[in-house]
């Protein structure tokens, strides 16, 4: 059998395109993909997200123990001014390093979630209508900013109450009565000079002893190395307390990052509010109707997410409610003007 040239072979069928509804578009690159190429794109996208995220480990690994001074510097400002040891422990030979880790995996994911959620859009994107992009588009940079935001007022607000809460509450437990008496004939008190920091390296002589007032210690140079730089050991001066305020490191890292998990979910209350008016769930109106219920919800939060004193309560459920408020602000410059997705009519096919 010849092949007849002025035949033309018939195109194979074009794949079936998703139906344009009112109100939701279709953008340029929408496309239907079947299961297995779905599971495919999927482990392209995970792929990627690790390989991006793996150098950033590396840097936040290597810059670890100057983020650890950060962190624990509040608890370690709220443990001198209440005339606590600053020195957090480790009682186990891994635990500061496992610190470390913990908190360069959490560094990772945090300056490396652009780069997730941009493997992840690109995963999704294809498949949503130009509307819906729409929600993204406004969604994302509003997350990231309400993240960051709960991050700062955790840190430099909420953190030190909460210290300063709890370090003065244990160590104020069974501290014990010091009683005073006239000194014995013949006894003299030596004095120990009390500086605001430690002298310079050329003053210092062996067997030089000092009070640091700003790291509440007490200081003695133990010898002058051949170099000329003095050996100085230093011991920590606490109050008289029942219960001495010391912590662990890897547990005070752990309530952190649990407290900044719970904070930043909390500040995506607009997020939440805007999501729930645009799905047609609630409205501005019902919210508005609503405002007391949501101050006694934001009471309630703020109660269950700090300490039982009320000031750090009420620090925590005032900015809240103000996000609360937020949200129908932004539901009010953004309003679900999305028509309801009416379903495809299966009687005209």
């Amino acid at each position: 059998m010849t092949a007849d040239p002025d035949h033309i072979p018939t195109p194979p069928p074009a794949p079936p395109k998703a139906p344009s509804l009112p109100g939701r578009e279709l953008p340029d690159d929408f496309a239907l993909m079947s299961f297995g190429d779905h599971l495919e794109e999927l482990r392209r996208r995970l792929i990627w997200s690790i390989v991006g995220i793996v150098p950033l480990f590396i840097v936040a690994f290597s810059f670890g123990r100057p983020i650890i001074n950060i962190l624990i510097e509040p608890a370690r400002a709220q443990l001198r001014a209440g005339g606590q040891s600053t020195t957090l422990l480790a009682t186990a030979p891994f635990e500061t390093f496992g610190s470390v880790v913990h908190v360069a995996v959490i560094l990772t994911v945090l300056v490396g979630s652009p780069w997730i959620l941009y493997q992840l859009w690109l995963f999704v994107s294809p498949g949503l209508y130009a509307s819906e992009r729409k929600f993204f588009y406004r969604l994302g940079p509003l997350s990231t900013m309400l993240t960051a935001s709960s991050i700062a007022f955790l840190y430099w607000v909420i953190l030190p109450v909460i210290l300063a809460f709890f370090i003065g509450f244990g160590s104020k437990i069974g501290a014990p009565d010091i009683h005073t008496a006239p000194l014995p004939e013949g006894v003299t008190l030596n004095s120990i000079p009390i500086l605001a920091s430690d002298p310079p390296a050329s003053e210092i002589e062996a067997g030089a002893m000092w009070i640091n007032s700003e790291l509440l210690q007490l200081r003695v140079c133990l010898d002058i190395g051949a170099d000329g730089v003095p050996t100085i050991l230093g011991t920590e001066m606490t109050r008289g307390a029942g219960i001495s305020q010391q912590y662990k490191i890897s547990e005070y890292i752990r309530m952190l990052l649990n407290m900044g998990l719970a904070f930043g979910i909390g500040f995506q209350m607009p997020v939440v509010v805007l999501l729930l008016g645009w799905a047609g769930i609630v409205t501005r109106q019902t919210l508005a109707k609503y405002r007391r219920h949501a101050i006694g919800a934001c009471a309630l939060a703020g109660a269950l997410l700090t300490p039982a004193d009320p000031l750090s309560m009420v620090l925590l459920a005032i900015p809240l409610y103000l996000l609360f408020e937020l949200g129908m602000l932004l539901l009010r410059v953004w309003p679900a003007g999305e028509p309801p997705v009416a379903a495809p009519d299966e009687s005209a096919s």
